[in-house]
């Protein structure tokens, strides 16, 4: 497929709104020499027109079933509401389409192992979206430790905010954000924020051992900001995992739910024999935000702010979501041309479903679980 030039056809691109719409297409866009979107499909022919127009893409299909049926959609992007992420994906894949899916992957760990499984057999590559493992700071810190700049890593702590609450125990609006205080629908604090840092953490530290967790929900009620109205919440606000990686590194990780008070939403704390580094952010959604490392070693007392070379980030978008999604789409194109497999990948995808069905389980039966 040397020099191949694939075309996407886009499962739920909002018009002129939605993390679709703010990340993918100027990725895509970014990456134009390499992927061309050709096609829209929404819950309606009329939506799918609207965004079709909005994003200056030449065709709206009907429905997905249409696009997926569409000879000239090489790569199916999926952006919908997770519960649907299953369905849209078998039909791609028996239709021999490659997937590229938002995460989390399914809703659970099995719609994830289905998923995973169906690509595999069908021979399509399938990659998720969890581009946090691709931002120039994750990988320059992956960099540094392999570097030996802490010495041994002792210990790693992470405290963050996150999920869909704002101050005050207040969502924006129903239609969008509603949902993500049902736990049921597969889209919380712990499946997306905390899923995201967990695909981060394994990049730098390997693969996860063990794990005890407590989840709560200390909101049951939150407020929608355009209505008025209060809903009842499911979903935990409150995160709190300790665990071991196969390393032997110890892990601390705690997420609130809620915007920080000072825009100040992520403290992450590598210590090791020789040194540590922070990484900071304005929350601890890791795939959206630009993170800051600092570090200090030896008889160091300041911590220094460490400097992301240049060649980390030239030639990708500045902006950070459609920079991290564009690494992303180009490790796909990547894989589809040389057979590799450096993407993250459906494979992938399910060993984060399977920490985070580790930490359900420990908080529901208060016991440590080994994966």
């Amino acid at each position: 497929m040397s020099g191949h030039r694939f075309n996407i056809g886009i499962a739920g691109l909002k018009p002129g709104r939605g993390w679709a719409m703010r990340a993918h297409v100027p990725a895509l866009r970014a990456l134009s020499e390499t992927f061309e979107i050709v096609g829209v499909a929404n819950t309606s022919r009329a939506s799918a027109e609207e965004a079709a127009a909005v994003a200056g893409v030449p065709k709206a299909f009907a429905d997905v079933a249409e696009l997926v049926a569409a000879p000239e959609v090489d790569i199916v992007t999926i952006t919908v509401k997770v519960p649907h992420h299953l369905a849209i994906a078998k039909a791609a894949i028996e239709a021999g389409k490659h997937v590229y899916c938002e995460w989390p992957l399914g809703n659970g760990l099995a719609e994830a192992q289905e998923m995973a499984e169906l690509a595999a057999a069908k021979g399509v590559l399938g990659v998720v979206g969890t581009q946090a493992v691709l931002a120039p700071e994750i990988q320059y810190l992956k960099h540094l430790i392999a570097d030996g700049f802490v010495g041994e890593v002792l210990s790693t702590t992470l405290v963050a905010r996150g999920g869909a609450v704002q101050g005050g125990g207040a969502i924006p609006d129903e239609q969008i954000y509603g949902y993500l205080l049902d736990r049921t629908q597969g889209a919380t604090l712990l499946t997306i924020p905390v899923g995201h840092t967990l695909a981060a953490l394994r990049e730098v530290f390997g693969e996860v051992a063990e794990v005890s967790s407590t989840l709560a929900v200390r909101r049951p009620r939150v407020r929608v900001i355009d209505t008025g109205a209060t809903l009842p919440a499911s979903a935990p606000d409150q995160v709190l995992v300790n665990g071991v990686f196969a390393t032997g590194v110890p892990v601390s990780l705690h997420y609130r739910g809620g915007a920080a008070r000072d825009d100040d939403g992520l403290f992450w704390e590598i210590n090791g024999t020789e040194g540590d580094i922070r990484v900071s952010g304005s929350s601890g959604h890791t795939q959206m935000v630009k993170l800051s490392l600092s570090g200090a070693r030896g008889d160091e007392k300041a911590f220094q702010r460490l400097e992301i070379p240049a060649s980390y980030r030239s030639g990708w978008p500045e902006q950070v979501e459609p920079g991290n999604v564009a690494r992303a789409y180009a490790r796909m194109a990547r894989d589809l041309r040389e057979g590799t497999r450096t993407a993250p990948s459906f494979e992938d995808a399910v060993v984060i479903h399977r920490i985070i069905d580790a930490i359900e389980r420990s908080a529901e039966n208060g016991r440590r679980i080994r994966l």
